[in-house]
C-alpha cells in the first residue's frame, strides 16, 4: 500500500490541477516546485530542498546557473527563432565553438535528447547504405539490453522494459539488443555484415546508473572498428562533466564515431541536443533529409555556448569526480542494512535498497522529500543520487546525514 504524506492546500491544488487536465504519463514525488537557485529547489509553500537528481543531469550548471540565464535573456530579447530556412548570426559561431569542443568535423543540432538518438540513428543507416554498401533496408542497429533514451517510437523499439514498449507496436524493424557489459555476445552480433551501428549507454542511467566493467567501452570500440560497424555514444545523461570527465567515454580515452549531447547542453533552461561525427559520416545526409523547426536556433546556440563555458570555467568534471567519490564513500559509512549496493562515477551515482517492501524505495523518496532532499526511485529498487555538479562537500556530508535519518526509518 502506497504511503500517504500530510500535503498542503496550495500543493494539493497544482496536483489536483495535473490530475485532472494532464495525461497521466508520470507518477512525480508529490512536491509542486516553484523556485532553484544552485543545488536547491523551493516548493509554492516556501519549503527548501536539496536537488538529487538534477531533472535527470540537465542542470549540471546548477539551477539558473547566472552566467546562462544571462545569455538566455540577453539573447532572447533579439532574435529565438528562425528556422533553418535562413541562416542566423549564431549556428555557425555554435558549430564551430562545440565542434572544436569535442574534437569532431560537425554538429547537427536538434532539441531533445531522443531526437537526437534517432538523428544518430539516420546518420548510420545512411552510412551504412552509401560507405559500408549494406544493401537498401537491410541495415540494423544493435543496442544494449535495459537501454533507455526516450520513448519515441524507435527508442521503444529497441527497449526491454515492458513499461515502454507494451501494446505500442508494431516496432522499428532493424533493430538488435545484445547483453550491456557483454563483448563476446556484442562481437557475434557484430559479424553480421548488415550490422550499421552499436549504440550504447557508456553507464546505464535509466537502468539504475549500471557501470561497466573497466575495459567495456576499450573492447567496444576495437570491436567497431573491426568489424567496420559504428559506434554511437548516447552521452545525454552521463556527459558533460556529470561523471567526473567531460563525457564518459573519456574515462577508457575512446572516441565515438557518433557522440549524441542533450541535457546540460542548456543547462536545464531549454531543450537543446547536438550529434556530433566526422564528415565520413555526416556528410551522408543531404538538404531536406532531416532538420527539424527548432534545431539550431539562435537562442539555443547562445545558451549552449554560455552552458559549455561555464563547465570548463568552473571545472566541473574535476570537482564532481571529488564530489562523487566523496558521496559515495559516505553512503558506505552509513553502514545501512538496507543500501545492498552502492555504485556509480563522478556524481552519478544510485544505491540499490534490500528490504521485504516493494515500495521501500519509494517510500524512501517520500521521506527524504520531508526531510528537505528530492530523489527518485528508477526500477523500483533503485534510487539515483545526482545533484548539480555545484555541490559542495559540506553539503554532501549533510545530504549524506539526511539519507542516514530516512534509512534508519525503513526498519
Amino acid at each position: 500500500m502506497e504511503t500517504t504524506i500530510a500535503l498542503s492546500e496550495k500543493t494539493q491544488y497544482y496536483l489536483d490541477l495535473e490530475d485532472k487536465y494532464g495525461a497521466h504519463n508520470y507518477h512525480p514525488i508529490p512536491v509542486v516546485l516553484a523556485k532553484g537557485q544552485g543545488v536547491f529547489l523551493w516548493d509554492v509553500d516556501g519549503k527548501r530542498y536539496y536537488d538529487f537528481l538534477s531533472g535527470y543531469s540537465a542542470v549540471n550548471q546548477g539551477h539558473c546557473h547566472p552566467k546562462i540565464i544571462q545569455a538566455l535573456v540577453s539573447q532572447a530579447e533579439v532574435l529565438t527563432l528562425t528556422s533553418r530556412a535562413f541562416y542566423n548570426n549564431l549556428l555557425g559561431e555554435y558549430e564551430r565553438y562545440i565542434t572544436h569542443y569535442f574534437g569532431y568535423d560537425k554538429v547537427l543540432p536538434m532539441n531533445t535528447g531522443v531526437e537526437g538518438g534517432e538523428t544518430a540513428i539516420k546518420l548510420a543507416r545512411r552510412w551504412g547504405y552509401v560507405k559500408k554498401g549494406i544493401p537498401d533496408n537491410k541495415a540494423k542497429i544493435i543496442f544494449a539490453e535495459n537501454n533507455f533514451w526516450g520513448r519515441t517510437m524507435a527508442a521503444i523499439s529497441s527497449s526491454t522494459d515492458p513499461s515502454s514498449y507494451s501494446k505500442f507496436g508494431p516496432y522499428m524493424p532493424g533493430f538488435e539488443l545484445v547483453p550491456y557489459n557483454n563483448l563476446p555476445a556484442l562481437e557475434k552480433a557484430l559479424q553480421d555484415p548488415h550490422v550499421a551501428a552499436f549504440m550504447v549507454e557508456p553507464i546505464q542511467g535509466e537502468a539504475g546508473v549500471v557501470v561497466p566493467d573497466e575495459g567495456y567501452l576499450k573492447g567496444v570500440r576495437e570491436l567497431c572498428s573491426q568489424y567496420n560497424v559504428l559506434f554511437i555514444a548516447d552521452e545525454i545523461q552521463t556527459g558533460l562533466a556529470r561523471t567526473g570527465k567531460m563525457l564518459a567515454c573519456d574515462h577508457e580515452n575512446v572516441r565515438p564515431d557518433i557522440l549524441i549531447l542533450g541535457k546540460a547542453l542548456s543547462g536545464g533552461t531549454l531543450p537543446v541536443s547536438a550529434v556530433l561525427a566526422d564528415d565520413e559520416v555526416m556528410m551522408n545526409i543531404k538538404p531536406g533529409e532531416h532538420g527539424s523547426t527548432y534545431g539550431g536556433n539562435p537562442l539555443a546556440c547562445r545558451v549552449a555556448m554560455a552552458a559549455l563555458e561555464v563547465l570548463k570555467e568552473e571545472k566541473m568534471a574535476e570537482h564532481a569526480e571529488k564530489m562523487g567519490q566523496l558521496l559515495r564513500d559516505e553512503l558506505a559509512g552509513l553502514n545501512s542494512p538496507y543500501i545492498a549496493t552502492i555504485r556509480g562515477r563522478g556524481l552519478l551515482n544510485a544505491i540499490v535498497i534490500k528490504h521485504e517492501n516493494p515500495e521501500a524505495a519509494w517510500d524512501l523518496c517520500l521521506k527524504l522529500k520531508e526531510e528537505g532532499l528530492l530523489a527518485k526511485p528508477t526500477h523500483g529498487d533503485k534510487i539515483r543520487f545526482a545533484p548539480p555538479l555545484v555541490i559542495t562537500a559540506d553539503q554532501i556530508k549533510e545530504c549524506v546525514a539526511i539519507i542516514g535519518k530516512c534509512l534508519q526509518s525503513l526498519g
